[in-house]
């Protein structure tokens, strides 16, 4: 079992910045790709960004491409969203995700073994 614990999010306005911060607990960090998805009001819950194990593999949607950067580091147990150029439209709730299949991650959240409980980010325009 992985717990993880999402923290970093916020109200900011466009352009600025934020970086998430997922934790996990319990199993093995550096078993598992690590993945953030989001979630808007209304919407389906869509995925944003993911990173291998080891930190060797990385992709984005596209529609972050450029301005979102994932990072991991498996002596702390925690991966990263480094998040710049907010838009009004990257309003959602953030979920932090664990599997441990790189492909499960980035093929989205049906399958995914582990979730947090979700970050809010808001960006006012």
């Amino acid at each position: 079992q992985v717990q993880l614990i999402e923290s970093g999010g916020g109200l900011v306005q466009a352009g600025d910045s934020l970086r998430l911060s997922c934790a996990a607990s319990r199993g093995t960090f550096s078993s598992y790709a690590m993945g953030w998805f989001r979630q808007a009001p209304g919407k389906e819950r869509e995925f944003v960004a993911a990173i291998s194990s080891t930190g060797g593999t990385i992709y984005y949607a596209d529609s972050v491409k450029g301005r979102f950067t994932i990072s991991r580091d498996n002596a702390k147990n925690t991966v990263y969203l480094q998040m710049n150029s907010l838009k009004p439209e990257d309003t959602a709730i953030y979920y932090c995700a664990a599997d441990r299949l790189l492909r499960t991650v980035v093929a989205g959240p049906t399958r995914i073994d582990y979730w947090g409980q979700g970050t809010q980010v808001t960006v006012s325009s």
